[in-house]
């Protein structure tokens, strides 16, 4: 059986097993790795739930279904594209669960470098110690039961929690050590039988409202024409700005967390690209789900998907 693995760099690790030809579907199972931009419900498990009524999950879910954005995420159309279900949180499992379709390892927060990095380089601490390598651990603790494909995307929460403390040209160091841990992550993945991967890159986070809200440049040419700060990928951009969040020039406050009283939800969030400050909208996700499985963003491109991503 040949097995591929889409591995997305802001913390998603996917495996796509190829099937038999009993099974019509290009691929019959995804394991995803990242952070929260692929994170089904991993860190939803350890924190305390949003409340029923919390925008999060509105468009897709009407309910808050442990994703960081108002519906689905990229995994999600992936999957749905392939003819297969939703990938279950590794840490909702249940005993007997069947899993031989996939299982979403990653955790919203996690960085492509061990926890302990961050603390011996003393800089500001993840959110999280659920990094990749924590993740891989949790595949292997499966794989006997499963063992057919994988997925994933990480690297933006470790440049995150370097804003505070350097230059675009100091960030560009934490490159080498960044690349270093997800290559050793995908040559454990071709040890483990992984045959096709895909390397996709970070997005591009000048144009995040929260990195524009950090860095708070008042310098013009620090801009592109779009609004997005140079080097990380001027009048501001109406749709750069969150759709939820607080006050300021992106609807972004540091000091006031999404579900606060004082924040409110753009009227459609169809219509901009970032959600919350830090996640993306359903509707951004779609259009790079779209790039990945559909084209042009994947060379060689993925098997032929049996569904349209709509």
């Amino acid at each position: 059986m040949k097995i591929f693995i889409f591995f997305c760099i802001t913390l998603t690790c996917v495996f796509f097993g190829n099937v038999s030809n009993a099974n019509p579907l290009p691929y019959e199972a995804i394991f995803n790795f990242g952070d929260s931009i692929s994170d089904t419900g991993n860190a939803d498990k350890t924190h305390p739930p949003f409340p029923s009524n919390s925008p999060y999950g509105s468009t897709y879910f009407k309910h808050p279904a442990g994703r960081l954005s108002d519906g689905r995420l990229i995994i999600d159309f992936i999957a749905e594209a392939y003819g297969l279900p939703f990938l279950p949180a590794y840490l909702n499992l249940t005993k007997d669960q069947d899993i031989k379709k996939g299982v979403n390892f990653a955790f919203a927060g996690a960085t492509a470098l061990d926890f302990e990095y961050f603390i011996r380089n003393r800089v500001d601490k993840p959110a999280t110690d659920k990094s990749l390598s924590i993740q891989l651990g949790w595949f292997k603790k499966i794989k006997s039961s499963v063992c057919k494909s994988k997925e994933g995307e990480i690297g933006g929460n470790d440049i995150i929690a370097h804003l505070s403390y350097r230059n675009v040209t100091e960030l560009r160091e934490l490159v080498p050590p960044m690349v270093e841990a997800i290559t050793n992550a995908i040559i454990t993945l071709i040890e483990e039988g992984a045959m096709e991967l895909a390397v996709p890159g970070n997005f591009p986070i000048g144009c995040i409202s929260s990195i524009l809200t950090l860095v708070n440049s008042t310098q013009k040419d620090d801009y592109d024409q779009f609004g997005c700060l140079i080097g990380f990928t001027s009048d501001k951009n109406e749709i750069i700005k969150a759709c939820y969040g607080a006050s300021g020039t992106y609807n972004v406050n540091v000091n006031i967390p999404c579900g606060s009283p004082t924040t409110t939800v753009c009227p459609n969030s169809s219509k901009v690209i970032n959600w919350d400050g830090a996640h993306f909208t359903e509707a951004a996700y779609k259009q790079i789900a779209k790039g990945l499985v559909e084209g042009p963003f994947v060379n060689p491109s993925l098997e032929s998907p049996p569904f349209k991503i709509a």
